[in-house]
């Protein structure tokens, strides 16, 4: 079991996220998650930095941490040859603690190039390629590839780490876990679904299995609620709205209805570390082995205190 912190990249500026990381390590945990995104969710946000200059600047000043994109969309936005390339030398940076998580991205932020935003359908099959683009670049010589949806021309990485980044597929379906169990070295979700560990084992996945637990620490449960609200009341909507609503005002208009109530009934909140143990418990029981802790409190170093005295090994025993 291993346990990790997700720095919230929209609601912190790019400095701020580095030095959570770094603290992050201090603290005991054993990765770092952060999302691949142009636009934040809501305007509250307020920031939405580029990702792969926070995993440098955290792999640099790191010595044990393994860092995880949570998750990229290798396509529309980027190009497959972009992140083969970027991820590559991440992972040099990094000295092999880099994860690269993928997966078929959401409209907030792939529709900024102007390019057609395609049905959940042809967006597996355009990460399906985009993978095998990839993983080509990712050894020696110039490559070219011409699918139905990607097309690359005698190109070639050529700083290739000794050790290739393992790729960690989304999924939010059965169809999507079955692709990372045949193309991916691992699952990533955001709901604690058995059926989608099982879709992944029956096709061939064997690798380990992420997924994120929300929750929110704060000393009284009140102060929890609100910022949980203000900070991912987006979250509640599901992966259906996540991933075709454009623009942040959109993600504003589709949570207006959403109550603190609402918020407090989906995630644990407040001070009570048992409460933030048993949230994890169900995602355990799932069968998923690296969680990652997602605090949508008002005070992340209060939040790493509390993880580093007692709320990791809590939750790693449940591994037990």
């Amino acid at each position: 079991m291993k346990i990790g912190f997700k720095l919230m990249a929209e609601t912190f500026e790019p400095r701020e996220i580095v030095r959570q990381a770094v603290a992050a390590e201090r603290a005991g945990f054993d990765f770092v998650e952060i999302s691949d995104h142009i636009h934040p969710w809501l305007y509250s946000h307020k920031h939405s930095g580029f990702a792969w200059s926070m995993l440098a600047a955290i792999a640099v000043q790191t010595e044990r941490l393994e860092l995880a994109t949570g998750v990229t969309c290798p396509f529309i936005r980027y190009h497959p040859a972009i992140i083969a390339q970027a991820a590559a030398t991440t992972q040099i940076l990094a000295e092999g603690r880099f994860t690269l998580g993928l997966g078929t991205g959401e409209r907030l932020n792939e529709h900024v190039t102007g390019a057609p935003w395609p049905n959940a359908q042809i967006r597996q099959e355009m990460l399906r390629e985009s993978i095998e683009v990839m993983r080509m670049l990712w050894t020696d010589g110039y490559h070219s590839y011409r699918g139905q949806h990607i097309t690359l021309d005698d190109a070639r990485i050529f700083d290739i780490p000794d050790s290739l980044p393992p790729i960690v597929v989304a999924a939010g379906g059965a169809e999507s876990a079955a692709l990372a169990g045949e193309i991916g070295d691992g699952i990533f979700t955001t709901e604690p679904k058995s059926d989608l560990v099982a879709a992944y084992g029956d096709a061939g996945g064997s690798g380990p299995r992420y997924s994120e637990v929300p929750m929110a620490w704060a000393t009284d449960v009140d102060t929890a609620v609100a910022s949980a609200h203000e900070k991912f009341r987006f979250g509640l909507t599901g992966w259906k709205v996540q991933a075709e609503l454009p623009n942040p005002i959109n993600f504003e208009a589709a949570t207006a209805s959403i109550r603190h109530s609402d918020v407090a009934e989906a995630m644990s909140c407040g001070p009570d570390l048992d409460k933030h143990v048993e949230g994890a418990r169900g995602f355990v029981d799932a069968g998923f082995d690296h969680l990652t802790l997602l605090n949508a409190g008002p005070d992340v170093d209060g939040f790493l205190a509390v993880c580093e005295s007692d709320l990791i090994e809590k939750v790693r025993s449940l591994g037990n």
